[in-house]
């Protein structure tokens, strides 16, 4: 059994996935210049988290009430929290930019956030897949956010080694380094609906 594109949970989990490119794509788009511009930035991504966790609650009240599901009540559950995990943590790495301020980001910043956004792109067109019997096309997708997860993992390092060769302010590398930290656990968010998605191929291709 696989979802069909009118069941219930096949919108809410397309919605989900939607709504976290669309934030994806503020995130990375957004031009920050001057101080003034953080608040509106900050607000919209909350505005669009939220919209992101009254999906979460809709998929969560359904499947309470639903008898038979599409696929494994766990798997929905799992790959709706782990989509909300990106989000939120999307609109967590707003929120510092405001708090301290920064209007700038710096090329290791951008890597990230290119990669986070091409992650985006490749869960809305796995959930698209979950429509389909072509389960397997949905593997190609996920080994991409996998990949894109990687090559986060060595911006990191990259990140850091050199924040703590350049920087002399000792705030500063306080707050570029939780930046920097929080941008790669946004990757690591998405190779888990990445991880999720497989298990669903698993179960049921």
């Amino acid at each position: 059994m696989v979802f069909k594109k009118k069941d219930k949970f096949h919108i809410l989990l397309t919605n989900i996935a939607l709504n976290l490119k669309e934030g994806a794509i503020f995130f990375a788009d957004y031009k920050l210049n001057n101080v003034s511009d953080l608040k509106p930035f900050s607000e919209k991504m909350k505005e669009l988290e939220s919209k992101g966790d009254s999906y979460v609650h809709e998929v969560i009240k359904d499947l309470n009430h639903a008898f038979i599901t599409p696929i494994e009540r766990e798997d929905i559950l799992l790959l709706t929290m782990s989509m909300d995990d990106v989000i939120d943590g999307i609109e967590h790495c707003a929120a510092l930019f405001e708090m301290y301020s920064i209007t700038q980001a710096d090329d290791f910043m951008l890597s990230f956030v290119d990669a986070i956004k091409n992650c985006a792109f490749e869960i809305e067109k796995c959930v698209e897949l979950l429509s389909t019997k072509k389960l397997l096309q949905i593997r190609e997708h996920a080994i991409k956010i996998k990949d894109y997860e990687s090559k986060c993992d060595t911006v990191l390092r990259q990140s850091i080694k050199n924040l703590f060769t350049v920087e002399k302010d000792p705030i500063r590398i306080i707050q570029y380094k939780e930046i920097y930290e929080n941008l790669e656990d946004i990757a690591d968010s998405c190779q888990s609906v990445a991880n999720n998605l497989e298990t669903i191929i698993m179960k049921n291709a």
